[in-house]
């Protein structure tokens, strides 16, 4: 199972005043699992970023003056998340922006909807935490996820927040496997007991405490309770 935790930063707040995408930040998992294939570009917008967005990510027009434009990373960009799940926060906003992206290439780039499924963490978060916020940073203290570092939003930044919040909010990173299976879990990934052969079985050494060693031990338990006021447990009553 391959998803994508998704998110980007923008010029503004509607595609359809002809804001553009300037950052977009990705991260993989793989089965649940963080992977290192991670995809991330600061994008050429080709207008002025407004003063509102500019103070939220704190990334300035002069940054972008020789970053690419969107179509010379669109072919990679689309490769990179083709068949995937994506995993985005208020997804409309981030998608609405990637389909005008595409729109502007041509209609054989068809929309994210085509070549991904979505899922929106929002959303589910709404379900999950009804009447509660769900923001982000909201979500990051509820699941003990560490954004000390989130002074201003970036895309990549709040992708890898992001998908650390998923995963506890779905259940938890999945077990760890070695070679694409531990030898505790089944193909579906459901614990499984494993009979070790008699053959392979090694017969533990019991080393019993002497006589000295077990008279050592009760004196110090007596030392302990008496400092504690009668309240040792390891001392009998």
């Amino acid at each position: 199972m391959r998803q994508i935790v998704l998110d980007t930063e923008t010029t503004g707040l509607d595609p359809k005043d002809g804001h553009r995408i300037i950052e977009i930040g990705c991260v993989e998992l793989i089965n649940r699992r963080l992977t290192e294939n991670r995809f991330h570009q600061y994008i050429q917008p080709e207008r002025e970023i407004e003063q509102g967005a500019m103070e939220v990510h704190g990334i300035t027009n002069e940054y972008l003056k020789d970053k690419p434009l969107f179509e010379d990373i669109a072919s990679d960009f689309v490769e990179y998340i083709r068949g995937a799940e994506l995993i985005i926060h208020n997804a409309p906003f981030d998608v609405g922006f990637m389909n005008a992206e595409l729109q502007k290439l041509g209609k054989k780039w068809g929309a994210v909807q085509d070549i991904c499924t979505i899922t929106d963490t929002l959303r589910l978060a709404r379900k999950k935490h009804p009447g509660q916020r769900n923001t982000l940073d909201a979500l990051c203290k509820r699941y003990e996820v560490d954004n000390s570092q989130r002074d201003l939003h970036g895309a990549l930044l709040d992708a890898e927040l992001l998908a650390d919040v998923y995963l506890a909010m779905t259940g938890g990173q999945a077990t760890l496997k070695l070679d694409g299976q531990s030898e505790n879990t089944d193909a579906n990934g459901a614990i499984t007991n494993k009979k070790i052969p008699k053959k392979d079985q090694v017969k533990l050494t019991v080393v019993k405490a002497t006589k000295a060693e077990l008279k050592e031990h009760e004196k110090r338990l007596k030392a302990i309770n008496k400092i504690s006021d009668g309240k040792c447990v390891w001392v009998g009553e």
